[in-house]
């Protein structure tokens, strides 16, 4: 994973950090999803094992960002995109990303 790419989640991560509702990422813990914010226990922004950011989102948000060149479907590793979900380069505005899965994910408080 790259530093810029760490440094760059890690403010993600702080920005949730007020917010009673967001689980930070789990030190020490292996496995998909290890190192993401969730809220209601369910995923809404990760760094995946690539360094790459990706958040969850509706289905169809996720296919018109596509579409519109914003992002790259994501796939966890067994050859199928997952449909919701949504990986994000370096040139977008990952925060802005993370809050609208954030109110996507459980209710519309966001830091």
């Amino acid at each position: 994973m790259g530093t810029d790419a760490a440094a760059r989640y890690a403010a993600v991560v702080e920005a949730f950090d007020g917010d009673p509702h967001v689980e930070p990422p789990r030190p020490g813990a292996r496995g998909f999803g290890s190192n993401a914010l969730r809220t209601g226990g369910s995923i809404f922004a990760m760094l995946d094992v690539y360094g790459r950011f990706v958040v969850k989102l509706d289905a169809a948000r996720v296919a018109e960002l596509i579409d519109d060149g914003v992002g790259a479907p994501f796939d966890n590793g067994h050859g199928r995109s997952l449909r919701a979900w949504l990986v994000l380069g370096p040139e977008q505005d990952w925060l802005a990303y993370a809050r609208e899965a954030r109110s996507f994910g459980g209710g519309d408080a966001t830091p």
